[in-house]
């Protein structure tokens, strides 16, 4: 291990309460690209922190070169040539493209920042990863999928050796995936360490060369994946067989549910229409850009509707904001849980309680600790959310027992829609079959489940129907006997690129 570029050395770390890492030891080779994969709550975010200098571990040590290595913090790393490219992003949005790509570094001349080589260099670098964006737009500005791009060519400004990415894609692209993997391919190519954290086993298998596997913090296996299948990659992680991870069942729709007539606004092309029944998981697909959030906004009343009505178990509802959805059974799991889902400074039980405790507050205005305790406790039984305990703040919680707890929110509430936005987004195989299965429960008990996805075998997997959008509109609404990712993903791309093919 010591002729490694880069190894973890009996790595440990803990927190009151919690064994993040246990003993972990393995190995990344120079030039090769290396998956690092494991539950929720496995070691994996907290292993990065480490490599980052954002945490010290407790035990063991890092060796870069063969040579011990203490980062005290996230200048030691980067002063070692790592960079972590994590995947909630720590860009500043307030701020143009070109200073987050060079923050900390910026051209100068005569103490005064140089803006024509600011820019150059920008635009160079932006370049290389196939983005023409003006140098000067403010980051905030860009959608999601363009400021992660955004994130990995502000690593590559430092000049990193070693490089760990953690669930790059969860926002981009399938055209942008390609071009990310022609540049991994690349610092491969050009003797890199590369480390990559996916969710996503089709990624892993296309782009990786060896694998470690972590569960409960503990190192399982470190393997070339030519070796290993991709079910024996999930029983590792899992510890046990999952035969069906969607546990899809039939269900009877019963009328109800949400209809949505003539609905326009920001982000859509034309006015869209659908039915949902009570019971039913009526999922949307489409590519980055086609306007499923932005519809999920409109009916929820984060964004403000230009024409259209939306029907709740066939009674009319004024939604003018997110107050009024909610008092009318409407609630969103957004697709960005750090920015709009969580508060996370707050504790897992204030975060449970958030919604529904206006209900019980004493007199409108006391809070009601003991039934904030036992709601708290209830979901969090309910839900397997793994935590130490209900004063943890959720920040530190995985991204699936985040996710659950803002579900956990939800069932603290009456609800008779749910829109569900990319609920399984940088979650592992294990946490998505359990919010698979809640999901299932939640149909069964007579909620119209709604269900945005990015992953067609996801979207094909729990739906009982599926629309389709396509540049701002609804293309097609297919039931689920009749759907394959073929046609999802013809009915998804733009006309133009649709006839070509």
């Amino acid at each position: 291990m010591s002729s490694a570029t880069l190894a973890f050395d009996r790595v440990a770390k803990e927190f009151p309460g919690v064994k993040a890492l246990d003993d972990v030891s393995f190995a990344v080779n120079a030039g090769s690209i290396h998956a690092l994969m494991g539950e929720n709550g496995a070691g994996k975010s907290t292993l990065l922190k480490i490599l980052s200098g954002a945490y010290t571990p407790t035990g063991g040590s890092l060796v870069i070169g063969g040579q011990p290595c203490v980062f005290h913090d996230t200048a030691d790393a980067l002063a070692a040539g790592v960079a972590v490219i994590y995947q909630e992003l720590h860009l500043v949005p307030e701020m143009s493209v070109a200073e987050n790509l060079f923050l900390g570094h910026l051209p100068q001349r005569l103490g005064i920042v140089d803006r024509r080589a600011l820019a150059a260099a920008a635009r160079k670098q932006l370049e290389l990863i196939g983005e023409a964006i003006d140098p000067w737009t403010k980051l905030g500005r860009l959608p999601l999928a363009q400021r992660q791009m955004v994130e990995i060519a502000k690593a590559l400004t430092r000049g990193a050796r070693i490089i760990a990415f953690d669930e790059p894609t969860s926002s981009l692209s399938d055209r942008e995936v390609r071009r990310l993997f022609t540049i991994i391919r690349d610092l491969r190519a050009r003797g890199c360490t590369v480390l990559y954290v996916s969710h996503r086993m089709e990624e892993i298998f296309e782009l990786c060369d060896r694998i470690t596997i972590l569960r409960d913090g503990r190192h399982v296996e470190t393997s070339e994946l030519a070796n290993l299948t991709r079910d024996a990659v999930v029983q590792r992680m899992v510890g046990r067989k999952l035969a069906d991870i969607y546990n899809y069942t039939p269900r009877p729709g019963a009328g109800g549910g949400l209809a949505v007539e003539g609905l326009a606004g920001p982000g859509l092309a034309e006015p869209c229409s659908f039915a949902a029944e009570a019971g039913e998981i009526f999922g949307f697909f489409g590519l980055v850009g086609a306007g499923r959030s932005e519809l999920m906004r409109l009916i929820y009343g984060a964004a403000a509707k230009t024409a259209g009505r939306v029907t709740v178990a066939g009674r009319e509802v004024a939604v003018a904001s997110p107050r009024d959805a909610i008092q009318s059974g409407i609630v969103l799991c957004p697709e960005d849980r750090k920015k709009e889902g969580i508060v996370p400074v707050r504790s897992v039980l204030e975060n449970t309680n958030l919604s529904a405790r206006r209900r019980k507050a004493r007199g409108g205005m006391l809070i009601d600790e003991t039934w904030e305790q036992a709601n708290a406790r209830e979901r969090v039984d309910q839900l397997r959310v793994r935590t130490p305990s209900l004063q943890q703040l959720i920040r530190n919680l995985s991204g699936g027992n985040q996710q659950k707890v803002i579900l956990g929110r939800w069932l603290s509430e009456t609800v008779k829609v749910i829109l569900l936005d990319e609920p399984t987004r940088g979650i592992d195989v294990g946490a998505k079959s359990e919010i698979y299965t809640i999901m299932q429960n939640l149909a069964k008990s007579g909620v119209c489940v709604i269900v945005v996805s990015s992953e067609l075998p996801e979207v094909l997997g729990v739906s009982d129907r599926i629309a389709v959008m396509r540049q701002g509109k609804i293309a097609a609404i297919v039931n689920r006997a009749d759907a394959t990712e073929e046609q999802l993903l013809k009915l998804a791309l733009p006309l133009e690129t649709a006839r070509a093919s």
